[in-house]
């Protein structure tokens, strides 16, 4: 598989209107487009990782899934097609939540599209986002990432 966004390179730093508003952001995701799904691909989850978050187990700001199949892209900061469900990120919201690290050091974004065996996960309401990401990796056959770094200048700015 492949992924792609034209807001930022492979390891570059994300643009500050994709941060959250409490980082001078406008908390829009960026573009994402993939190709080269594998073959038994039924439709596509996001999620958006944290690794250096300093909670000792990361932090998720985005996990999307029953993406269909025939979606290969999403433009910045659009709506994602009806019947996507959107979970509860870290920030304790359903959706897509932008960089917010603390000031000073540099913290990974790792933006994923996951290929799944399925068309629709059965991920009851009531499930906690654990559970979610469960259903999203043990129904990928595949998937691809891109990593953005972004760091919260000392000014605030």
């Amino acid at each position: 598989m492949r992924i792609h966004t034209d807001a930022f390179a492979e390891g570059e730093t994300i643009p500050v209107r994709f941060a959250e508003n409490a980082a001078h952001g406008q908390n829009i995701h960026p573009d994402l487009s993939w190709s080269e799904a594998p073959e038994g691909t039924q439709s596509f989850a996001l999620t958006v990782f944290d690794p250096d978050a300093p909670t000792g187990s990361g932090f998720w700001h985005w996990i999307a899934f029953d993406i269909p199949a025939s979606i290969a892209s999403i433009g910045e900061g659009e709506d994602l097609p009806g019947g996507v469900r959107e979970w509860v990120n870290d920030y304790g919201y359903e959706g897509y939540g932008g960089p917010c690290p603390p000031e000073g050091r540099v913290h990974r974004y790792i933006h994923t599209v996951h290929a799944l065996s399925c068309e629709k996960l059965d991920v009851p309401a009531e499930a906690t986002q654990a559970q979610a990401r469960f259903a999203i990796f043990a129904n990928q056959i595949d998937s691809v990432s891109l990593t953005g770094r972004f760091q919260l200048a000392s000014d605030g700015a």
